[in-house]
């Protein structure tokens, strides 16, 4: 709530609605009537037609507009929602306190002997307005964005997930973990578990080794997570002390893209006939959950209604200090841009591989991908300054006039009380993407070096884009379009199967699923009898950049490129790991496959279970765009699903 316990006055003023949102015109009236409803029931005195803009700062002076140049310097005095004097509006009873539960103890004691963490969430469904606009979201324990979980490595997490829905099922994936020994909690619906079903729960619980850095967690269900279930996911381990003598603070920051619309609703649109190649383009962007957006965009006949006192993510950093910033795009479709004005940033970790420092001026950070930068704060306290991050919009196919792709937070020196940066903020020189592509992986160098193992299994996968059956848009890998099984998963499947009179059919290193219950499954046994070292040719065939990622696995990058593949240099190189070819080459879990390109990458199968390696888009994962991966068939014959897992499928 706001400093006098009364919610904002809304303001309904804007543009008229993009194209792709023509039902907005239909529901508008029925969504203000409720909203209209509930303000009176609950005495929060919601004036829905504030004309008075007065409050309203000039948004050409203080963000940039979505028709400038993604390098334009906002400027101005006081940033909006800021009283004159720099103070913030209190938080809303569903925001999360990002700028206390965000930051890192440093005296968190990572030698601590192994021991079990619990922690408890409860999804829920209400309104919110990270950034103005209400909506419907999902929040973790009534908030948004998730609170962050934190342990050592070795440490035993039980985190107990209650579905609070009235009318869908869901599940949590913890993004970056291996889950080594309990593939039934990697929480992929359809994959390694059914969705948990309204009231009910279920207990998560496995022990984390072998890996430690930046994670996040989210719900694989659908399009879910895009509502607001993530948060962060930190793993400690004694090896953290070496690089913490970098920074002398540690906090996270989550970007992600955002829209005004329930992902439901956006995902219908994008899904339906005739409508090839036009991903939903976000109206807005969140830093830690929260961001400016200026009212006025909206018309009267928008059908949503916006509060007047959204405002910018301030960072307050103490002078000559190091801070580790913990970037994590969490969003559904954008890549961004990120950058410090007046500093250049350090990258030290990606997708929780430590790397040997490497400076950059400003770097890509694609879906689901982590990198943590130590941010040296050496300039002058006479200002504060532009955090920016700015969507690579070159990568959408349309466009939305809402939409302000130059997001901006402000880093601000204690002591500091000009709350808006002056010009003496500076953005840098170097351009801006226009595709959208990794830092390079070549450039950044694993601080603790390992040489891959030689290749044992090679295997080709293409993926591409086309209309199909009733003039759907949809993805194929390798021919196959994916969808989730009904009432039941494919590791439970497989586990049946391998069991049976048929097992033979499912115990090969080759494609598996003539036996599974729908043919919309490309599964690839890898490792049937003991470990195998696999090689993975990824082929896009398709425009635009994909950040693939894989469950259950680390993988190196041995090689990137487009048009025609070497094969000459792979058998005589890649392969056989010639350290001179491969030397210490970048490990991550999540990987952009260049438009028309492609990418070799190589893992360890010892990890028993099915894995999925899909787009992390939400709108291409949901298009079909996954397969999986089934690891070490010998040992999967022997696990043992717990019984309360299985009984989540209803035909169990």
């Amino acid at each position: 709530m706001s400093n006098n316990g009364v919610s904002p006055a809304p303001v309904d003023k804007s543009l008229p609605p993009p194209a792709r949102r023509p039902w907005l015109l239909a529901i508008g009236g029925l969504g203000i009537l409720v909203i209209l409803g509930l303000s009176l029931g609950l005495g929060l005195g919601l004036g829905l037609k504030h004309d008075d803009t007065s409050s309203i700062p000039d948004s050409s002076s203080l963000s940039p507009s979505s028709t400038s140049s993604p390098n334009a310097t906002p400027t101005g005095a006081v940033l909006p929602g800021l009283a004159a004097n720099g103070t913030a509006p209190a938080l809303e009873s569903w925001q999360l306190d990002t700028k206390r539960e965000y930051v890192l103890d440093m005296a968190w004691n990572l030698t601590a002997p192994p021991q079990v963490r619990s922690y408890n969430l409860v999804i829920t469904k209400g309104l919110g307005w990270p950034d103005g606009v209400v909506r419907d979201m999902l929040f973790l324990n009534g908030k948004f964005p998730g609170p962050l979980i934190e342990a050592n490595i070795g440490d035993t997490l039980l985190v107990n997930v209650t579905n609070g829905l009235s009318d869908n099922s869901t599940s949590i994936h913890w993004h970056g973990l291996y889950q080594n020994g309990t593939n039934w909690f990697d929480g992929t619906t359809g994959v390694t578990q059914c969705g948990i079903p309204p009231g009910q729960s279920l207990l998560y619980n496995f022990t984390i080794e072998n890996q430690f850095g930046t994670f996040w967690y989210h719900s694989h269900s659908g399009t879910q997570y895009l509502d607001g279930i993530l948060g962060p996911l930190i793993i400690h381990a004694p090896e953290e002390a070496e690089v913490r003598k970098l920074y002398d603070t540690d906090r996270v920051v989550l970007v992600q893209d955002w829209y005004h619309d329930f992902s439901t609703v956006n995902l219908a649109t994008y899904l339906e006939p005739e409508n090839e190649n036009t991903e939903p383009v976000p109206d807005n962007g969140l830093i830690n959950g929260k961001n400016y957006f200026n009212c006025s965009s909206y018309g009267n006949d928008s059908g949503h209604t916006c509060y007047e006192n959204s405002t910018y993510n301030v960072f307050n950093v103490e002078p000559n200090s190091r801070t580790r910033f913990r970037l994590l795009n969490t969003g559904a479709f954008a890549e961004f841009d990120f950058s410090v004005d007046n500093h250049s940033l350090s990258v030290i970790e990606a997708d929780s591989t430590l790397v040997n420092p490497h400076p950059i001026d400003r770097g890509q950070i694609h879906v689901a991908q982590r990198y943590s930068v130590v941010f040296e704060a050496n300039q002058s306290t006479a200002t504060n300054y532009w955090l920016r991050m700015s969507m690579i919009t070159f990568c959408f196919t349309g466009t939305n006039p809402v939409l302000n792709s130059a997001m901006t937070a402000v880093i601000s020196y204690s002591g500091n009380t000009t709350i808006a940066p002056s010009n003496a903020s500076v953005d840098w020189k170097d351009a801006y993407s226009v595709e959208c592509h990794d830092l390079d992986p070549f450039n950044l160098v694993p601080a603790r070096a390992m040489l891959p193992p030689p290749a044992t299994k090679f295997y080709r996968v293409d993926f591409s884009f086309g209309i199909g059956d009733y003039q759907l848009d949809r993805a194929k890998v390798n021919g196959t379009i994916w969808s989730p099984l009904a009432n039941t998963t494919t590791l439970q499947e497989t586990v049946i199967g391998l069991n049976s009179g048929n097992a033979s059919s499912w115990s090969v290193d080759e494609q598996v699923g003539g036996a599974l219950p729908s043919n919309n499954q490309f599964v690839l046994g890898v490792s049937s009898t003991g470990v195998e070292v696999v090689d993975v040719l990824v082929y896009s065939l398709d425009e635009g950049g994909h950040p693939f990622h894989l469950h259950g696995h680390s993988f190196w990058i041995l090689e990137t490129g487009s048009g025609p593949f070497n094969w000459t240099n792979y058998y005589a190189n890649l392969m056989p790991s010639n350290p001179d070819a491969v030397a210490n080459p970048l490990r991550r879990d999540t990987l952009t496959i260049n438009a028309f390109g492609w990418s070799v990458i190589r893992f360890v199968a010892e990890n028993p279970g099915l894995w999925a390696f899909h787009c992390h888009i939400a709108w291409h994962m949901e298009a079909g765009l996954l397969m999986q991966f089934m690891s070490r068939a010998d040992m999967l014959k022997t696990m043992d699903v717990p019984a309360h897992v299985i009984a989540l499928c209803p035909s169990s």
